[in-house]
């Protein structure tokens, strides 16, 4: 069965990525599914100052008093929103978010993922990174990032920015899936750059060649010059009022992560509108 899975912590951006994702479940007729990540705490987690034993097993109670809360309140949820058109279910897991997250979405083959998303900057975003940037990056499925309200039957523009060489259609089956479903029109940008330039012409021709290969209708084509490429994403998209950004990320890691960046998650996290990522493997 296709799932759409939602990672959810009970806060406004999972509400957010919730209320989102069912609208896509209504329409898809994918099934839906919750999962909730539960951190436990360890002794060696309680510091060295002291008190560790008992600093331990207050958290423990405290552990169980959050579990039963939690497994009530999922209950809950499976029961208000069993009969909508569409199968849900929500799922408890302990660990990790993003080993518990990315754990879920192999088990369950999960076709997408809908998250929220508050977004970070400056050293905050450099030295740790969210959660939500490592689904982006490593997630084996398209993910959708979600910062605030949003209703799928309102996503009409999707900007798909490429450089639309052989790796990008690797996704772009996906995305025509997205498209389909939401009966968007998709606007095809290059984003020219000092260091990255590449006259007119030749992305044109690349850009109507990667149209033909794929099949793709209701598309717009447009050239966009910025002073960088996220800079230029968030732009194009702003000047058009699209709904929707969507990208090819490549599941940077390590010092070559932190070198080159990822345009994908600085798009992620520094866009308001929804943004749909996916790895090129």
């Amino acid at each position: 069965m296709k799932t759409i899975l939602v990672p959810y912590d009970f806060s406004k951006d999972a509400e957010n990525a919730f209320d989102f994702a069912r609208g896509l479940a209504a329409k898809t007729k994918h099934h839906l599914k919750l999962v909730h990540v539960i951190e436990i705490p360890t002794a060696h987690s309680l510091g060295t100052m002291g008190g560790a034993e008992t600093g331990y097993e207050m958290n423990q109670i405290f552990v169980l008093e959050l579990v039963e809360k939690r497994k009530k309140q999922m209950s809950e949820l499976e029961a208000m929103y069993k009969n909508l058109g569409f199968s849900f279910s929500t799922k408890l897991v302990f660990g990790n978010p993003y080993a518990g997250i990315s754990k879920e979405i192999a088990e369950i083959g999960a076709d997408l993922v809908v998250m929220g998303s508050r977004g970070s900057s400056g050293l905050e975003e450099l030295l740790i990174g969210s959660n939500t940037e490592k689904v982006v990056r490593h997630a084996t499925c398209p993910v959708i990032t979600i910062k605030d309200k949003r209703d799928p039957d309102n996503i009409k523009k999707i900007v798909f920015a490429s450089d639309f060489q052989e790796s990008s259609k690797k996704v772009v089956t996906k995305l025509k899936k997205l498209q389909e479903v939401l009966q968007a029109e998709l606007f095809l940008v290059k984003i020219n750059t000092p260091s990255m330039f590449e006259n007119s012409r030749e992305s044109l021709k690349n850009i109507h060649a990667f149209i033909s290969e794929n099949e793709l209708q209701n598309v717009s084509v447009e050239i966009f010059n910025s002073s960088s490429e996220e800079e230029g994403i968030i732009e194009y998209a702003e000047d058009i009022d699209a709904d929707m950004i969507a990208l090819a990320t490549h599941g940077r890691t390590g010092f070559l992560h932190l070198l080159s960046g990822s345009i994908a998650e600085d798009v992620v996290n520094h866009a308001q509108r929804p943004v749909w990522t996916m790895k090129v493997k």
